[in-house]
């Protein structure tokens, strides 16, 4: 079972131009889509001379949470022949909760369906060639309740599987929430039942 995905850890840039069009890329980690929205509005400022502010982006894992979002948008291109493109080099570099913004300054030369969809196309590319990369883990949070005198069995638990602590709280009854990859989640589930059976 899948149970990391790649992202971008550090955003990079990449460039394009043809026929004098310049085609600016930047990739972002993103998280959610009130994220993405920040994002573009910045460059839309920023680039408030560009023609064209076009983006794609994947947000989420198959399978985990809410599953998988993703948004092409070509602001006033040619339908698919800017968002697509650039969707295309995300899932080609198998990558999630990676925003890809492309923007566009007109060279007064029109560049024809193919010609776009190369130009975003490899705008994108480059982007993603010049970000870092990362492998990252999906957990998955398991919380589990106990007597306080079970304390050094959960522990031993702990200290055996590696989980990482999200919180915990000590009382008469002690509540432990821990996050571990997601293929090791049943592994520490049966072991934490077990205590309770001991």
């Amino acid at each position: 079972m899948e149970d990391s995905f790649k992202t971008i850890g550090k955003g990079g840039e990449g460039f394009y131009s043809e026929k004098r069009s310049k085609f600016l890329a930047f990739s972002h980690h993103v998280e959610t889509e009130a994220q993405v929205k920040e994002i573009i509005s910045s460059y839309k400022k920023k680039y408030y001379d560009a023609r064209h502010v076009c983006y794609s982006y994947i947000i989420g894992v198959e399978g985990v949470g809410d599953g998988v979002s993703f948004r092409m948008n070509d602001d006033g291109e040619p339908s698919s022949t800017a968002g697509k493109p650039i969707y295309g080099q995300l899932v080609k570099a198998e990558l999630t909760d990676t925003l890809i913004v492309v923007v566009r300054y007109y060279g007064g030369v029109n560049l024809g369906t193919s010609g776009l969809i190369v130009a975003y196309r490899e705008a994108a590319l480059d982007c993603i060639n010049n970000s870092e990369i990362e492998e990252r883990i999906i957990e998955e949070k398991i919380e589990f309740s106990f007597a306080y005198p079970m304390m050094n069995d959960v522990m031993k638990v702990v200290k055996d599987l590696q989980p990482r602590i999200v919180e915990q709280q000590f009382d008469n009854t002690c509540t432990i929430t821990l996050a571990i990859r997601k293929s090791e989640a049943e592994r520490l589930k049966d072991r934490l039942e077990q205590l309770a059976f001991k």
